[in-house]
This record gives C-alpha cells, sequence and structure tokens, in this order.
C-alpha cells in the first residue's frame, strides 16, 4: 500500500507535472517570449533606437531615480519596524504590524489617489503648497511618495520573522559587554539578518522600479518629464508604436529575469547557511 505524499503512480506523478509545465509555459514562458519577439521584429537596429530614444531614456532614468530614492528609505524603514516589533515590547504593536501589511491589501491606483486628495491642487494641503512654490502632484516628490508606499513592506516582511526567530539573545549578550547601541546593531544584529535584508532589498527594488498603478496617478504623464518605464510603455503601446514599446517593455522583463535569478541565489544561501545566520 503507497503511502506519504510522494507515492503516487507514475501516471499521477506525469499528469502533475504535465499540468505545471503546461501552466508554466502558458502564462510565463509564452508571454515573456512574445515580449522579446515582438521587440525584435523590426529587427536589432530599430530596437536599439527605440531605448537611446530621448523619452525612453528620461523614462529608464526617471525609473532608477525613483528606485534609488524609496529603496534606501524603505531600507532604514524596514530594519526600523523589524527591530521595534522583534526586539520591544510596546502599546499598539499588533497596530504597527497592521499598517505594515497595509499597502498588500489597498489597491495601488487608490494610494495614488489619496496623495492627490493629500497633496493636490484641490487637495488639503494644496494650497499651502501652491502658496510655498513646493510640488508634489505630477512632479518626481509625488512618484516617490507613491512607490515608497506601495513597496515599504516588502523589506520589513523580510526581517521580521527572521528576527523573532533569532530572539534577543545576541544583542542582549553584546549589551552586556558594554556594545553601544549602534554597534550592537552592527555587529550583532546585521550579521544575522544580512542575508534576509538583501532578499527584500531585491523584491522592494523589482517592484519599485515596475510600479504602474499608483505613479501613474500622481505623474501627469508628462513625457519625458514624469514618465517612468511602465507609464512610457504604455504611451508607446497606445500609439501603436508597438516595437518601441515592447522594446522598452523587454527591459523590465530582463529586469524581472535577473530578480528571479538573484531571488533563487539568495535561496539557496539560506538553505545553505541556515536562514540568514550569516556562518
Amino acid at each position: 500500500m503507497r503511502n506519504g505524499a510522494t507515492s503516487e503512480s507514475r501516471l499521477a506523478r506525469a499528469v502533475i507535472m504535465a499540468i505545471g509545465l503546461g501552466f508554466f509555459g502558458l502564462f510565463l514562458l509564452m508571454p515573456l517570449l512574445v515580449v522579446f519577439a515582438q521587440a525584435l521584429a523590426g529587427g536589432i537596429g530599430a530596437y536599439l533606437d527605440a531605448i537611446v530614444e530621448p523619452d525612453a531614456l528620461a523614462a529608464i532614468r526617471l525609473t532608477l531615480l525613483v528606485a534609488a530614492i524609496s529603496v534606501p528609505a524603505n531600507i532604514v524603514f524596514g530594519i526600523a519596524a523589524a527591530w521595534a516589533i522583534t526586539k520591544f515590547d510596546f502599546p499598539g504593536k499588533s497596530i504597527l504590524i497592521t499598517f505594515i501589511d497595509l499597502p498588500f491589501s489597498v489597491s495601488p491606483v487608490v494610494s495614488g489617489l489619496i496623495y492627490v486628495l493629500l497633496f493636490g491642487a484641490q487637495g488639503w494641503l494644496g494650497p499651502w503648497l501652491a502658496e510655498h512654490d513646493i510640488q508634489i502632484i505630477f512632479a518626481v516628490p509625488g512618484m516617490v511618495l507613491a512607490t515608497i508606499f506601495v513597496t515599504f513592506p516588502f523589506v520589513a516582511r523580510e526581517l521580521i520573522p527572521l528576527m523573532a526567530e533569532q530572539g534577543r539573545d545576541d544583542e542582549e549578550a553584546a549589551l552586556s559587554l558594554g556594545a553601544t547601541g549602534w554597534q550592537t546593531f552592527w555587529h550583532a544584529t546585521l550579521p544575522n539578518i544580512r542575508w534576509g535584508l538583501l532578499y527584500g532589498v531585491l523584491l522592494c527594488n523589482a517592484r519599485a522600479m515596475g510600479e504602474f498603478g499608483a505613479v501613474s496617478v500622481v505623474s501627469g504623464h508628462i513625457r519625458g518629464e514624469t514618465n517612468t518605464m511602465p507609464l512610457h510603455v504604455e504611451i508607446l503601446y497606445n500609439e501603436y508604436n508597438f516595437i518601441a514599446a515592447f522594446a522598452v517593455a523587454s527591459l523590465l522583463a530582463l529586469l524581472a529575469l535577473v530578480t528571479l535569478v538573484l531571488k533563487s541565489l539568495l535561496e539557496w544561501r539560506y538553505d545553505y547557511h541556515g536562514k540568514g545566520t550569516g556562518h
């Protein structure tokens, strides 16, 4: 009599594998191949022309700029939040954990609209911002704020369970030996969380560069100024410039592939060395 999760017949295993591979090919591999096929449909020359076109370069630079600001901000927030939640007991701890998960339950478009209501010309702070010649909506600051909102759970959510599992023993030992708070973090906490931190940063960066909904609401779609790569792809596609649209989209697809490879390497590092212990 067969027992266990791996004791299915060969036919059952073959059917399960066929279904899995079929879904992988139909919903993941095929769309990815279509993106690159369409991007190269006009030849390598047309592909490169679409990439180096001024508006495309501006979109690439803006995407990198928004990610370069939002990811470090979320690193600081994620470490601070994970440290506070796992190392201390305080009133409102459960509320903080709930707020960290908020971007996962709120549509990115809704989060973008919230910023418009706060900082837009007719928003709560709009008149004061206009009086002081500060523009947030339809400018880079609004795009950065929207990106920070939709990406800030990634680092914290990777670190909280990791730091909770490790407990407080290392930090308490360091403090008992006379280490300062910064020395305790740098020499006791950070080595234990570095791989989890890198994993969270990787996911945060991928989401920041690929974010569409929230950024679309607050950007204003000003070509060459407030269009990130996903927004630029949408404009090109709506203009029936399919080769250029898929060329820029292929850069995002390459980012996804690089993220997948790095994610697999970090997961292997976790498994091989014991979940981010650093040993």
